[in-house]
């Protein structure tokens, strides 16, 4: 099992970008998939990006899709979500989360069994 931590969420204005990060403690990111989801307020949490080590798939929800990019800094084992063009409505709580094996042409959290704490993201009008 590993241990993640996200950081990097923050207050931005519309239009503006953020860097997210996805740091891995008591091993590494060899062979699994990491995934970024968040939660805005009132609304179900969502997959939005996904990187996987173990078949090399990637995955954008359409939302965040020529937005956002997922990359990772294996020699860091560190996993970072490049977000631009930032709305109002990416607004909300954003985890990352990993799993040993799996791909990233499906996402979805039940998958997943490590999670990180969580970063706030606020983007104002």
């Amino acid at each position: 099992e590993v241990q993640l931590k996200e950081s990097g969420g923050g207050l931005v204005q519309a239009g503006g970008s953020l860097r997210l990060s996805c740091a891995a403690s008591g091993g590494t990111f060899d062979n699994h998939a990491i995934g970024w989801f968040r939660q805005a307020p009132g609304k179900e949490r969502e997959g939005i990006s996904c990187i996987s080590n173990y078949d090399g798939t990637t995955h954008y929800a359409e939302s965040v899709k020529g937005r956002f990019t997922i990359s990772g800094d294996s020699t860091k084992n560190t996993v970072y979500l490049q977000m631009s063009s930032l709305r109002p409505e990416d607004t909300g709580v954003y985890y990352c989360a990993s799993e040993k094996w799996i791909s990233c042409l499906v996402m979805a959290g039940v998958h997943y069994g490590s999670w990180g704490q969580g970063t706030q993201v606020t983007v104002s009008s």
